[in-house]
């Protein structure tokens, strides 16, 4: 169940945020997406999860077109995470997270269970949310997203407001998804946990594909000073990378 785009064209607000960016995205894998400000990102992941229409290219699902799928067929297979966590009602988390099964419908019990302790959110499971930090949020909607049990994670920068160990912890379930079967698409900023954590990496300037491959090639040094412009090597070994900068 391929999803991919094709020669992707994109304006928002009149200017152009994506110039013919192709890519395919395999299941089973976690593919991180990474770039400067402004490279286009987010506006990719949204388009990948058919909430952006593009002036030019295509999205497609399993090759079929991803605008031809009807809504709720494809609110089943992806599920999306946005950069900012916004919750319009005051509503229990354990709330929140059942709206994942809105889609298909149904209470899905065992789903909600187990989104809400893959998330460690058992003891605010009756907390509304606007008593929540912004991590405690961040994982209420991410809980949300996977108690829809979609083939496809897309997430928008899941990591930014969470800790280093429930980074880690999301990034272990993350992989635990993956390895079942799901496509695991993340836009990172953190280039250290794309390198130690995703099986590939799409790296975006100024609205283009510039680099695409295993991280150790798409993050390579010399990508990294033509792209972020600050000299960086890579220490350590294999999993556990950092970025010495300079």
């Amino acid at each position: 169940m391929t999803l991919a785009c094709d020669s992707l064209g994109l304006e928002r607000g009149g200017a152009q945020v994506l110039e013919a960016v192709s890519a395919s995205f395999a299941p089973g894998q976690i593919t991180a997406i990474c770039g400067p400000n402004g490279a286009g990102k987010s506006s990719l992941l949204m388009a990948l999860a058919g909430l952006l229409m593009a002036e030019s290219g295509a999205v497609t699902l399993a090759d079929a077109s991803l605008a031809s799928i009807h809504p709720q067929d494809r609110a089943r297979r992806i599920g999306y995470l946005p950069q900012e966590a916004v919750v319009a009602w005051d509503v229990a988390v354990e709330n929140v997270v059942r709206l994942g099964r809105m889609p298909w419908r149904d209470r899905g019990v065992e789903a909600v269970e187990r989104a809400i302790a893959t998330l460690d959110l058992q003891d605010l499971r009756h907390r509304p949310v606007s008593h929540l930090s912004g991590g405690e949020k961040a994982r209420a909607l991410l809980a949300r997203v996977l108690a829809g049990e979609p083939e496809w994670i897309l997430a928008d920068e899941p990591l930014a407001a969470l800790d280093l160990g429930h980074q880690l912890a999301l990034m272990r379930n993350l992989h635990d998804a993956a390895a079942q079967g799901a496509g695991v698409v993340l836009v990172l900023h953190d280039l250290a946990m794309a390198m130690n954590h995703a099986d590939r990496v799409l790296v975006l300037d100024q609205g283009r594909a510039v680099a695409d491959g295993a991280p150790e090639q798409a993050l390579s040094p010399e990508v990294i000073a033509q792209v972020w412009g600050v000299t960086g090597k890579w220490l350590g070994q294999p999993g556990a990378r950092a970025l010495v900068t300079s």
